[in-house]
């Protein structure tokens, strides 16, 4: 059962390269590109499941046993969020089949949405730091041309920024190893970690693992996001919501990764400075969310807000505040999927960005209106919806830690959160429609399915967090506790 450890990274690839022979068949690329996402979706379950019975999995390639092979390892961490992610991708699929347009189609926006998954599937099963590089590029280079797709000016202006930025951290990524082996000899993650609870964190060790949190932080959005709002307002809808939930997502993961089993000592440095860049990138996304006059600044400000938020929780360090920061994890990359969709709907019926300047969708549109209203909710924390849960856990880890500064900062961005996106609600879909019976466009079944699937995931983490929570727990312990995933790896 282990080697289906595999098939979330090479399936999308394979199935990529094969979509690159069918360009000029749409409705086939369609098709196979959804089944492909369907099956990683039910091959994830499968496996969170097998982790609860036979514990923590790995894969050794060519009978090389750790640390010396390449490997892949799947604990309750990880498949969570290949779950999650390969559920999102799948419902933005099927908002792009009704909005992406067959030119975009004809660009390979299939193929590269595989690889796209590919890449972050890959870098949330990894147990080697090098092979993160890896698939963290994989991922990259799949994103570089999707903020490109469609070759419009704005598009080649920001997705030149955003390669620039991503290379840049590349470099600094590829230093921060060579320093990291030079120093342990190893590059295998629960053998860093063994290594590093032998000999200490010493501060050489504790200066990599500060180079690495200025990387993750660059890749994460976390304080390092002038790059952010520029490049997640230019792609398609699909791809602005693939990005608002995927990209930064795999940052945070490798600093919760990172933090958790390879550098857990000497946090009163590193956990310190996580601290205060998770504080200063909330209370800046929250400054730009206030002053934001366009729907896309809003909910990219409200993408930073949420970065931060998560990264209190490591910040904090209990096993409480990991198991919130789990599940706002989880939460944020569904509901901030569902905000991009919506706000690209909202544009596409209006032809207008600026709040002001739309006004009454929910009289011709009062599903979508609603569904709106519901994520606003949901991701100010308002119960019982998903976001409600991670934000009581990580405020209750704070409380128990001391950590009122990050407790205040942290609670007060809900209510930025819920004044930002109140905002649009009422100034959007109240008041004068500006759409007449006559001009209105309707909302393409795609579009609509996509939206009701968010809205009842975002309702049913809440609602039934208790369902999720034998997973959510299981992976907080296992962070909490390094030696599970050391032992499980080096010993197994």
């Amino acid at each position: 059962m282990n080697n289906l450890l595999v098939l979330p990274i090479i399936i999308p690839i394979i199935t990529a390269v094969l979509l690159v022979f069918l360009r000029s068949h749409i409705m086939l690329q369609r098709i196979i590109s959804l089944v492909t996402m369907l099956f990683l979706s039910l091959i994830s379950y499968v496996l969170l499941e097998l982790i609860q019975i036979e514990g923590i999995l790995r894969l050794d390639f060519s009978g090389w046993l750790p640390p010396f092979g390449i490997l892949f390892v799947a604990d309750s961490f990880s498949l969570l969020l290949v779950l999650t992610a390969s559920i999102v991708t799948t419902i933005c699929l099927i908002y792009a089949f009704s909005t992406i347009g067959n030119r975009h189609e004809h660009m390979f926006f299939y193929p590269f949405v595989l690889f796209l998954i590919a890449g972050v599937n890959g870098s949330f099963l990894t147990g080697d730091i090098f092979n993160l590089f890896v698939c963290f590029e994989v991922m990259l280079l799949a994103s570089y041309v999707l903020v490109a797709l469609g070759g419009e000016r704005i598009q080649l202006r920001e997705s030149l920024k955003y390669v620039l930025i991503n290379v840049v951290a590349s470099w600094m990524f590829l230093v921060a190893l060579a320093y990291l082996y030079g120093t342990l000899k190893t590059l295998n993650m629960a053998h860093i970690a063994m290594r590093v609870s032998e000999v200490g964190q010493d501060p050489m060790l504790t200066t990599v693992a500060i180079l690495f949190l200025v990387v993750f932080s660059l890749k994460a959005g976390l304080l390092l996001f002038f790059w952010l709002p520029g490049s997640y307002s230019v792609p398609p809808t699909a791809v602005q919501a693939l990005f608002a939930a995927l990209l930064t997502k795999v940052g945070i993961y490798a600093l919760i990764r990172l933090f958790t089993l390879m550098f857990p000592l000497n946090q009163e440095v590193t956990h310190t400075i996580i601290g205060v860049m998770a504080g200063l990138t909330i209370i800046a996304g929250c400054m730009g969310a206030l002053s934001g006059r366009d729907v896309y600044t809003i909910a990219t400000y409200n993408v930073i807000i949420g970065v931060g938020f998560i990264l209190i929780g490591l910040a904090v360090g209990t096993e409480t505040a990991i198991t919130g920061a789990i599940y706002y994890l989880i939460h944020d990359m569904i509901a901030k999927a569902l905000l991009f969709l919506l706000i690209g709907m909202m544009i596409y019926l209006t032809g207008e960005t600026v709040v002001k300047k739309i006004s009454g969708l929910i009289r011709n549109y009062p599903l979508f209106g609603w569904i709106f209203f519901i994520v606003m909710l949901a991701l100010a924390g308002i119960p019982p919806l998903s976001g409600f849960v991670g934000k009581v856990l990580i405020g209750q880890g704070a409380i128990e830690e001391g950590s009122y500064v990050l407790l205040g900062i942290g609670f007060g961005s809900s209510i930025i959160v819920l004044y930002s996106l109140l905002r649009i609600f009422l100034a959007s879909f109240f008041g004068e429609t500006t759409i007449s019976f006559e001009d209105r466009k309707p909302i393409p079944k795609g579009a609509t399915m996509s939206f009701i699937l968010l809205a009842i995931s975002i309702v049913y983490i809440g609602v039934g967090a208790e369902a999720i929570s034998v997973y959510v727990k299981d992976a907080a312990r296992t962070l909490i506790n390094p030696s599970i995933y050391i032992d499980a790896i080096l010993k197994g």
